[in-house]
């Protein structure tokens, strides 16, 4: 394992963004944010935070890559929840993503989808007052058996008059034009209206059914028992995150792919940027359990690379090295020759050298990043690498 003694950067850290330039010296740079310099709200940006995601990188970060290396089309072959994607495409650069997540390429499209704003507005407003009026209607017949599912993920971890609620959303939603929309923020409100603890959304251990202490508010609180709160607080979010980003988004090309990037055949690019999943840290799949539940999106969380429900043994280091120089191997194919690949990772492990050489990429360039984020009730610092590789 790495024993790499990091000092503490006394430089400014960059919040310039716009300054960076192909002939910026990356290690003039500190690239090591506190809460301060780069608050959530600047992080979480415009459409950034439609839907929360575990693991994804800082938006500021890719940004900072892009204008150094002006890449004509870029990859990210472990595109997440799309902020890569979204970066380029509001600096006018084509993109290209792949996932094995079903859920994370609905993601990704949604985000970097073009939208004509006032319509999408008009079908968010639309479908919650139709869903209003329908739960109204149903409560008035008691003869009325809709919105109802015979899944038990569903029936485990939502109270009934929640799950009733997102239900009556989900029937309507094949009626309107941007159906990928309105499943992601039938998806947000669903996360938040599961029963579990409020300081416990990323990792719910199990349904949370009684009042209990809540760590995040220092008092007693009560499970949730309904959706359509969050289902009218997220619209009005993100009609408003759709207009910050009509703002600065372009029509610049975005491909997205679902398939495992070991195999798929990319189009052409010039730069990878990508913050592959780190070994035995985050099930990706089960992360969004409910929104695969609700939408009926495959479920491939078998072919996920480094998930937590595989271990951090040795064995599984192994495994890792190979199946993360497998998808490297396979994207080398269509960069072109003299392209770049930076790679965002904690490599707290040391295996990225050897992931490099099975490639057979050279490191031009690492960088070191302390993150010192709170993160729910994780509040530990770690540090960050950044590779730049070339082909060898």
């Amino acid at each position: 394992m790495r024993n790499t003694e990091v000092k503490t950067d006394q430089r400014r850290p960059l919040t310039d963004f716009e300054s960076v330039r192909p002939h910026t010296d990356l290690a003039s740079l500190n690239l090591s944010w506190r809460e301060r310099d780069l608050p959530e709200r600047i992080r979480t940006k415009h459409v950034h935070r439609l839907h929360p995601y575990l693991g994804k990188f800082i938006p500021q970060l890719v940004e900072i890559f892009l204008r150094k290396y002006e890449p004509t089309v870029v990859c990210d072959p472990f595109c997440g929840s799309g902020t890569a994607l979204v970066e380029a495409n509001s600096l006018g650069i084509d993109s290209i993503g792949c996932d094995i997540s079903a859920f994370n390429c609905l993601l990704s499209e949604v985000k970097t989808h073009q939208y004509d704003v006032d319509k999408a507005e008009w079908e968010i407003r639309d479908i919650l007052g139709r869903t209003k009026l329908a739960l109204k209607r149903s409560l008035l017949d008691p003869e009325v058996r809709e919105y109802q599912t015979d899944k038990e993920y569903l029936q485990m971890w939502f109270a009934p008059e929640a799950l009733r609620e997102l239900l009556c959303y989900r029937s309507f939603i094949t009626d309107y034009e941007y159906q990928g929309l309105l499943r992601v923020l039938l998806s947000r409100a669903a996360r938040s209206a599961r029963l579990t603890t409020h300081y416990d959304l990323d990792f719910p251990k199990k349904p949370q059914t009684e009042p209990y202490f809540c760590y995040k508010h220092s008092r007693i609180c009560k499970p949730t028992t309904s959706a359509f709160k969050f289902l009218r607080r997220y619209s009005l979010d993100t009609i408003r995150r759709l207009r910050e980003f009509a703002q600065v988004s372009t029509a610049a090309k975005v491909t997205i792919i679902h398939g495992d990037a070991r195999m798929v055949g990319f189009p052409p690019f010039d730069m990878v940027i990508t913050s592959p999943p780190y070994v035995g840290l985050i099930d990706y799949h089960e992360q969004h359990r409910y929104a695969y539940e609700l939408l009926g999106l495959p479920w491939k969380e078998k072919l996920e690379i480094g998930a937590a429900f595989k271990g951090a043994s040795q064995r599984a280091k192994a495994r890792y090295q190979r199946e993360i120089a497998e998808v490297f191997s396979n994207v080398k194919k269509s960069l072109s020759k003299d392209g770049v690949v930076v790679v965002v990772v904690g490599d707290r492990y040391d295996l990225y050298d050897n992931i490099a050489d099975l490639c057979r990429f050279h490191l031009e360039t690492r960088l070191e990043r302390q993150v010192n984020r709170r993160t729910g009730r994780r509040a530990n610092d770690f540090y960050e690498s950044i590779l730049i590789w070339r082909n060898s």
